[in-house]
């Protein structure tokens, strides 16, 4: 059964650090989305103005190549500001931990 929980161990299996008080929400996916769009525009105009091939060859590249980079960044991306959290020991407005 679907809990909203997705693939997130509660605690390091290593060290034992909780994760519970870190809460990246929907940074890393916004980061790596504008981060990946914008360097994959700029690769279709580059592309678009150096070879001008069909339109079709643009949707056969891009696509493809930007699920792919967003996918695939999309763990290293979340472990970059969870690891950041904790380096700086951010916490949730107004929570404290006791």
């Amino acid at each position: 059964m679907f809990d909203g929980m997705l693939a997130f161990s509660e605690r390091c299996g290593i060290c034992g650090l909780g994760y519970s008080r870190f809460n990246v929400g929907d940074g890393p996916a916004a980061l790596l989305t504008l981060a990946v769009g914008t360097i994959t525009v700029a690769l279709a105009i580059w592309v678009e103005l150096s070879f001008v091939p069909a339109w079709w060859v643009h949707v056969l590249i891009w696509i493809p190549v930007t699920f792919a980079l967003v996918l695939g960044g999309l763990r290293i991306t979340k472990a970059w500001l969870l690891a950041s959290e904790y380096r700086n020991d951010a916490r949730e407005a107004g929570s404290r931990d006791i």
